[in-house]
């Protein structure tokens, strides 16, 4: 039987048949390797859309997208530009047929090639339903491709239907771009299109505020919001609780929680996360830990992000073991710890000098099938640095490399922190310029903490040229590392350089501290040079820093008045 025989015979019997088994049999044909013909497929969608069916439809498309539904009769191209000849536009499932196969474009993440069908469909005097529009901006904006969306929003607008959704979409990535200006202006062209902003638009753009920082623009929308009658959700209370945090307004951040519960808005998951997060970061973990229970009284499922945040708020204070009963909580309760999860409990044990338990939750992780990340390696070895466990390190190093897990500048300055305290400077430094070979930068961090062990050692001589050197890859030394080197001067008993870099301090605007003035003060009267010393004094308190009454001793003996300061 020839191959157009097979086919008028499988489109009589799909003819016959309702949509759904008629949809059936052609995917049976597909199974049994019946080779498909433009036509075929052509009469099997066009019998689905007019069956309002387009779900189906979509899903032909995709199989033909993703090969699998091919034949040597067609190509995937040549297929849709059959489908999409112009002479088809007349007929009134046309349009159908374009969104179909745009959606499906999207769906298998082919946005260039959704766009160029659009544009066909446009081009044919065809309008295109707003989902179908919002489907390809939806995907551009989520891709963070705002360029791309924004040429297809000016592009089409005017020549599709747009709808409340579309311009939700666009003051999403406006937000997400940092552009509020764009954002707002999106809402005004909302309103004089005579569509209603609805809360979703006002809270996407509360949110957007708050995470820009323009904390009073977000508190305007939701004075606004209350005016036009527009009841606040979760997410915008949620979204307004955050901006205050971070803004630093706490007090209003939870009475603004409370009008929450007094209106009637049941806190979400992320609602409770935000505001046990505030409680942690305060050092209130009481209260976080009410929050907690609050969450769960109330029926609110927990996720691992609220676990993790409790966790960390109670290794912060060295609350370990309750630490790890959470840890357990959460595993019986069928949520599973992540990487968060592990690298906050071993730096937790790891900082109260509990290796072997570090090492048995790293186990746990690598057990549990996930793989250690950069972070818990410099965790476990930076605790095994501060052991003084050398073999421990290079243990964990080896592994590191054995992973495939490349060392960062935190890894690097770690290790040099380690070998600094051990009092090893040369090998401090080896490390120091294998960084350079493998194309890293050291930071700021890193030259303190090679500076502080040639300061502590007396070598100030290398500790200027480190110092100096830090201008070659465009660092700016830190406060600490001048306190360091200023400290190093007074205990040579330079008076000259502690000086110039005193002053060099407080013309880049930072101010030194207690132990820096002190150390100066002291080696000035060493050297009788008690004007200068006096001078510092005053500038000192100036800066709100208390001198102690030895200091005031010091500078009395050094202009030759015998009379102590009494305590």
């Amino acid at each position: 039987m020839s191959l157009t025989n097979e086919a008028l015979l499988l489109i009589q019997k799909i003819v016959k048949s309702p949509p759904l088994k008629a949809f059936s049999i052609f995917n049976s044909s597909i199974l049994q390797g019946f080779q498909h013909t433009h036509q075929s497929i052509s009469f099997i969608l066009h019998r689905l859309l007019s069956s309002n069916m387009p779900t189906h439809a979509q899903s032909l498309i995709l199989q033909v997208l993703s090969g699998r539904l091919s034949s040597p009769f067609f190509t995937p191209s040549s297929l849709l530009h059959h489908l999409t000849q112009p002479h088809l536009s007349s007929n009134p499932l046309c349009s159908h047929l374009f969104e179909t196969i745009i959606n499906a474009h999207v769906q298998s993440q082919l946005p260039e090639q959704a766009l160029y069908f659009l544009k066909q469909m446009v081009d044919l005097g065809l309008v295109p339903r707003s989902n179908t529009f919002n489907n390809l901006l939806g995907f551009l904006v989520k891709s963070k491709d705002f360029g791309k969306a924004w040429w297809v929003f000016n592009e089409f607008k005017g020549r599709v239907e747009l709808d409340v959704y579309s311009f939700g979409i666009m003051i999403k990535s406006s937000c997400e771009a940092g552009d509020l200006d764009r954002g707002f202006e999106l809402l005004v062209q909302l309103e004089e299109m005579g569509l209603s902003p609805n809360v979703v638009i006002y809270s996407t753009l509360i949110d957007g505020c708050c995470k820009n920082g323009d904390l009073e623009r977000a508190k305007k929308m939701f004075a606004k919001m209350e005016e036009l009658g527009l009841v606040a959700n979760q997410y915008t209370y949620t979204a307004l609780i955050d901006g205050l945090f971070k803004k630093g307004h706490k007090k209003d951040g939870f009475e603004l929680y409370e009008k929450m519960k007094s209106n009637g808005v049941v806190p979400n998951v992320c609602t409770y996360n935000c505001l046990i997060n505030e409680c942690c970061n305060d050092g209130k973990m009481s209260r976080a830990l009410e929050l907690f229970d609050e969450m769960r009284e109330r029926g609110v499922a927990c996720n691992v992000v609220a676990y993790n945040t409790v966790i960390c708020g109670l290794c912060r204070e060295i609350r370990m073991w309750e630490a790890e009963k959470f840890f357990n909580q959460m595993i019986r309760e069928g949520i599973s710890p992540n990487t968060v999860t592990f690298n906050t409990l071993i730096d937790g044990f790891c900082n109260l000098g509990k290796l072997d338990k570090a090492l048995s939750l790293f186990d746990q992780l690598k057990s549990n099938g996930q793989s250690p990340s950069l972070v818990t390696y410099n965790v476990l070895i930076q605790g095994f640095a501060r052991a003084q466990n050398s073999e421990g390190v290079a243990d964990l190093v080896r592994e590191m490399n054995d992973r495939g897990v490349s060392p960062s500048k935190v890894t690097y300055t770690i290790l040099i922190d380690a070998l600094v305290r051990s009092g090893d400077m040369e090998r401090a430094f080896q490390i120091f310029f294998s960084m350079e070979k493998a194309s890293m930068v050291p930071d700021t961090h890193t030259y303190g903490v090679l500076i502080h062990g040639l300061c502590m050692k007396g070598d100030m001589k290398e500790a200027s040229k480190l110092f100096k050197s830090m201008s070659d890859t465009h660092l700016e030394p830190n406060d600490v590392i001048y306190n360091m080197m200023i400290h190093g001067y007074c205990k040579e008993g330079s008076s000259y350089r502690a000086l110039r870099l005193l002053k060099e301090m407080r013309k880049n605007r930072m101010i030194p501290n207690v132990a820096s003035y002190s150390s100066t003060i002291g080696v000035l009267c060493n050297d009788g040079k008690w004007e200068e010393a006096e001078f510092l004094l005053k500038e000192m308190i100036e800066s709100d820093l208390r001198p102690s009454v030895s200091l005031y001793n010091i500078l009395s003996k050094a202009k030759g008045n015998s009379t102590l300061v009494k305590l």
